[in-house]
């Protein structure tokens, strides 16, 4: 598969920040149709050198994949993974300090015989659209889009979060992945390939500034209008930013003039995942593929999952939870103790309302004491406040006995009672 692309289309604004942490590799000035690598990093906002991080990760990766090519042309995750670790090991060097505070995202579209190789790192992201399967109803012509490793969207995907929510959340900038140096578990990327590339597509690498103000539904609008060119639909998109965003703003907008021949067979590498996706209850099948080969084929836009997993287009909302299984979450959320108190006390009442209905059975002696200090210990290990005085109060205690006094009125029980 040979993929030719249009002059590459990208801008790198400082915003409202008093520095400028993204980084692009190739350089604006650098970037040409020959390029095969392009990468966007953004240096984690609040951490010292977040700059320097950036750049550095962004230039020993994307030098490293540019100066080792297979003689085939494609690109593995094996071959990928090397260069991370070359990149990790170039941030551990930029660190003379050993400090270990600065850090970055990573974005990556590596160009390849096999295809477009994806991969990613924080919660700057990566698309991959169509714009002829943009239309009326709604669809964006994402084919595309990366999971941010973001604490807002492990809410999101886990049901904590609402998608209202999710949109006000005051901690939306705290991050789950990020490179670092001097790290004992270095962070690992997600990885794709997508093979199915065609003429007339786009992939659009941006941080998460760009997205403060810039929606999927505008993305898909913006490139699918046909009376702009790449570079008005670049400036499209920078308008959109344009002292409205607090943050840097950065992206990458790669267009794609040609695809011919088929890619080369990535079932030799089981490791490398293919993000092409078979039409399912998380897809819709949307128009036919483009190009010389595969025109009648068809092609599918994705709202959720990646082949069976959520690394496409808005998380998957859970289904809507029982009034049981609120419950059990209420608990599981810091009050599991007072679920506990709560439910002892219930069971004492009715045990208390059993017995003065039917009274005590013969024989029957039941202790207090035993059950109010379980009650009690209870109490004070999930509010300490609460009970000052709880051995105080214990230590006054009697410990009451019910137990049968009622005459015995069998002859046996007489007779024993005489002698």
């Amino acid at each position: 598969m040979k993929i030719t692309i249009r002059q590459p289309q990208c801008f790198t604004e400082i915003g409202r920040k008093e520095n400028q942490e993204d980084y692009l590799w190739p350089s604006p000035k650098e970037a040409t149709v020959a390029c095969r690598v392009f990468l966007m990093c953004d240096g984690v906002g609040g951490q010292d050198h977040g700059e320097v991080a950036s750049r550095t990760a962004a230039t020993a990766l994307g030098t490293y994949l540019s100066n080792h090519v297979p003689e085939d042309g494609k690109l593995t995750k094996a071959l990928f993974e090397e260069a991370l670790a070359h990149a990790y090991d170039a941030l551990d060097q930029a660190d003379a300090t050993a400090s270990s505070k600065m850090a970055t995202t990573m974005t990556c579209l590596a160009l390849h015989s096999g295809g477009a190789l994806i991969a990613h790192i924080g919660d700057s992201r990566v698309y991959h659209i169509c714009p002829s399967l943009a239309d009326a109803n709604g669809r964006t012509g994402i084919i595309y889009q990366s999971t941010d490793h973001s604490l807002v969207n492990d809410l999101l995907r886990a049901g904590e979060l609402t998608e209202e929510e999710a949109a006000n959340f005051p901690h939306k900038n705290v991050i789950t992945r990020a490179m670092q140096p001097h790290m004992e578990r270095r962070c690992k990327a997600d990885i794709y390939n997508e093979e199915d590339v065609q003429a007339g597509d786009y992939f659009f690498l941006c941080c998460d500034g760009v997205l403060e103000q810039l929606t999927n539904d505008l993305l898909g609008s913006i490139l699918a209008d046909a009376s702009k060119d790449d570079e008005a639909k670049i400036k499209a998109i920078k308008a959109v930013c344009d002292g409205k965003t607090r943050d840097n703003y950065t992206c990458w907008l790669i267009p794609v003039e040609s695809v011919e021949g088929a890619p080369v067979s990535a079932a030799a590498d089981e490791d490398l995942v293919a993000a092409t996706v078979e039409p399912g209850e998380n897809s819709e099948t949307e128009g036919v593929k483009k190009g010389t080969t595969q025109t009648d084929s068809p092609r599918v836009q994705v709202k959720y999952g990646h082949q069976g997993k959520p690394h496409i287009g808005q998380p998957i909302k859970p289904a809507p939870s029982s009034p049981v299984k609120r419950l059990l979450d209420w608990m599981k959320m810091g009050r599991m103790k007072w679920g506990a108190v709560i439910l002892l006390l219930w069971l004492c009442s009715m045990a208390a309302v059993w017995f003065y209905a039917k009274g005590v059975p013969s024989g029957v002696k039941v202790e207090i004491e035993p059950l109010l200090k379980n009650v009690n210990r209870i109490i004070h290990k999930s509010s300490p406040d609460s009970v000052k005085d709880s051995a105080h109060s214990r230590e006054k205690m009697t410990t009451p006995v019910i137990q049968n006094t009622k005459a015995p009125t069998s002859k046996s029980d007489t007779t024993k009672t005489e002698d």
